[in-house]
């Protein structure tokens, strides 16, 4: 890849969002962190990208508040113009999600409606405000969840919006190939990060459960997935477009 080329990752504050844009920063592309409110945590994703020889900026997005986005485009082009580059994108991450779990009695409107708004709803009309940026063979990659094939008791809202983001990736797809632009889902399987309380990370017991159920035998690290999502990205995978790729250490087989 050339190391003109800018991506925006979503949620690059902690977690999967971090390890994607410094995997991408490694690669020579220039990354775009975006926080919901955690400005220390993308601010420390950027100094991590900085330190690395790499180019980061941070800007402030909610994923689930969609008229703010044309103020967002619009600081997201300044941003793009001070680096010389006429408001180009050539990657977008769409990684920022939320997780509301629990059994379908104990799920209330505002749970689903948070879920939906902000995995779906956000993603959707974010691609929307950002199509007039991406450049000719642009990539576009969502981050859904191993949960949209296998099945885990109280996550039926959250997986059933990741199965939305991933029926999404496939038809705009095929909207937007003639403009050369790969849409992609990526569907981690379980993955030691802060998400949701940061249960699969810190507590041994469940990450064992989990590790037993996959064909690898643990669960999977941050950085795998931001490596993963980076060589989608590539040059090297521009006649991949309209696929879930499951990176889940062989999960629930």
């Amino acid at each position: 890849m050339a190391d003109t080329e800018i991506a925006l990752v979503t949620g690059a504050n902690r977690g999967l969002g971090r390890s994607t844009a410094l995997a991408l920063a490694a690669r020579g592309i220039r990354v775009v962190v975006t926080h919901r409110g955690d400005a220390d945590g993308a601010e420390e994703t950027a100094r991590q990208v900085r330190a690395a020889g790499g180019t980061a900026a941070v800007l402030r997005l909610d994923i689930s508040d969609v008229p703010t986005f044309t103020t967002f485009v619009a600081e997201l082009g300044r941003l793009l113009d001070s680096w010389g580059e006429a408001s180009r994108l050539d990657i977008v991450v769409n990684n920022a999600g939320v997780g509301v779990f629990g059994p379908l009695e104990a799920v209330t409107l505002d749970d689903f409606d948070t879920v939906f708004d902000t995995n779906v709803r956000g993603t959707f009309f974010l691609i929307q405000a950002l199509l007039p940026m991406l450049a000719q063979g642009a990539g576009i990659i969502n981050v859904s969840s191993s949960l949209t094939r296998h099945t885990s008791p109280a996550t039926s809202v959250y997986s059933a919006s990741k199965a939305a983001v991933e029926a999404l990736s496939r038809t705009l797809a095929a909207e937007l190939g003639l403009r050369g632009i790969r849409v992609n889902s990526i569907a981690p399987g379980p993955t030691a990060t802060d998400f949701n309380g940061g249960a699969m990370r810190d507590d041994a017991e469940m990450r064992q459960g989990l590790a037993g159920q996959t064909a690898l035998g643990r669960v999977g690290e941050p950085e795998e997935i931001g490596d993963a999502i980076a060589t989608l990205a590539s040059e090297g995978l521009s006649w991949v477009t309209a696929q879930r790729l499951e990176v889940s250490g062989g999960a629930f087989l």
